[in-house]
């Protein structure tokens, strides 16, 4: 798509929102620390006379645009929270708070988000109903922001009938939209292991019960879930990222850890898979006269997009940046607590493609070097601009 194709107002304001993005960027927060970041957001809104609550979910920002007649509401979501993450880009806009990255793209939302919010607040006359622009925090780690702000009534006075966000994805080519119907991301749980051994001197083992070794066999014996126990026509992914135990080289430790995920698009394998790694593990770990026991997490259930959204979604694309531009995404092993809103309320999430190797900008989300093509954002302005008018052209 040529940036010409786009709104003469959505392109009045490119530098506005690629502005924010790099002010964001620069000043990233954690996960229920995004002070600066709901700052910046409120103070934003109250320039352009948009009514708003502030901490909502703790850090979370609710704007509502009411529209000159009475309808539905829709609810636009923007997720502002960075990772724990070093940045290694040398540019300008480059983070300023030690070991914290915007690597996901979230600083992109906010500020997408914010502009459309600008147009649509000034097109208020041209909409039949509300919309509710949910600025919210900790996605990056469970549980996130969307289940508190759903506890705290984000859903409601007025009651949202239909939820939409997008997500800048640096594994897809700039410009390019994808979605899906039905499933769309997956079931996202974490487990612990704890294992208790005897320690004891590394040169003689036959006196310790060594839960290094324990924890290896458990390792290896977890693959065997996925190709032994699971219907191979399902997806399922069980990951160990963590195994932590002993101090010095010469002593056999007394514990160990293993910490991991699964990811399932269902609740039947996922609690298969739970069963199956306490079964696993409490077993080996007897067998090598240790023992074992399990934490268990069940995390962000799989995000599910309705039918008639998506079909409605397709339809904005095309506007947007034509038919050929959309493609039917792949189901996503990650995670997205978006999900939560999905459960309550019909709607849909998709990926705007922010990948551009011309410009060298071609690492993945929660990559340190990742970064976007910013000539994206203001298709991702006029994405929520559009799905806005279209939605609520009608009572």
């Amino acid at each position: 798509m040529e940036m010409n194709d786009l709104s003469e107002e959505v392109l009045s304001l490119k530098k506005e929102v690629i502005d924010i993005r790099r002010d964001i960027h620069a000043h990233p927060e954690l996960g229920f620390q995004e002070n600066r970041t709901s700052k910046f957001v409120s103070d934003y809104l109250s320039k352009e006379g948009i009514a708003f609550i502030d901490h909502i979910g703790k850090t979370g920002v609710v704007g509502l645009i009411k529209g000159d007649a009475d309808g539905k509401t829709l609810m636009l979501r923007a997720d502002m929270d960075a990772l724990p993450i070093n940045e290694l880009n040398d540019v300008e806009y480059r983070s300023q708070n030690s070991g914290v990255m915007h690597a996901c793209g979230h600083d992109g939302h906010v500020a997408m988000l914010l502009v459309a919010a600008k147009i649509l607040n000034k097109h208020r006359s041209d909409l039949k109903g509300n919309v509710k622009l949910v600025f919210q925090p900790s996605e990056e780690k469970d549980p996130g922001g969307a289940i508190a702000m759903i506890n705290e009534g984000v859903l409601e006075n007025p009651k949202v009938n239909f939820a939409f966000g997008l997500h800048l994805g640096g594994f897809f080519d700039h410009g390019k939209i994808l979605s899906r119907k039905g499933i769309f991301t997956a079931q996202a749980d974490r487990f612990i292991i704890r294992i208790k051994g005897k320690g004891g001197h590394g040169a003689y083992p036959h006196n310790s019960v060594d839960p290094i070794l324990i924890a290896s066999n458990i390792v290896t014996a977890l693959q065997s879930i996925v190709s032994r126990e699971i219907n191979p026509v399902e997806s399922v992914v069980v990951s160990v990222g963590k195994i932590s135990s002993g101090d010095v080289f010469n002593v056999i430790p007394e514990t160990a850890e293993i910490e991991g995920t699964v990811r399932t698009l269902d609740n039947k394998n996922a609690l298969s898979v739970k069963d199956s790694i306490e079964r696993i593990s409490t077993q080996i770990a007897l067998a090598l006269k240790g023992s074992a026991e399990l934490e268990y997490h069940f995390g962000y259930p799989p995000l599910f997009n309705n039918s008639d959204c998506i079909d409605f979604l397709v339809n904005v694309a095309a506007q947007v940046v034509g038919a050929d531009k959309y493609e039917e995404a792949p189901i996503s092993m990650g995670g997205e607590d978006m999900s939560y809103f999905l459960e309550k309320v019909p709607g849909a999430f998709f990926w705007l493609g922010s990948k551009n190797p011309v410009k060298g900008i071609e690492k993945p989300n929660h990559s340190p070097y990742f970064d976007i093509d910013e000539d994206v954002l203001p298709i991702g302005v006029e994405m929520f601009v559009k799905i806005s008018l279209e939605l609520l052209k009608n009572p």
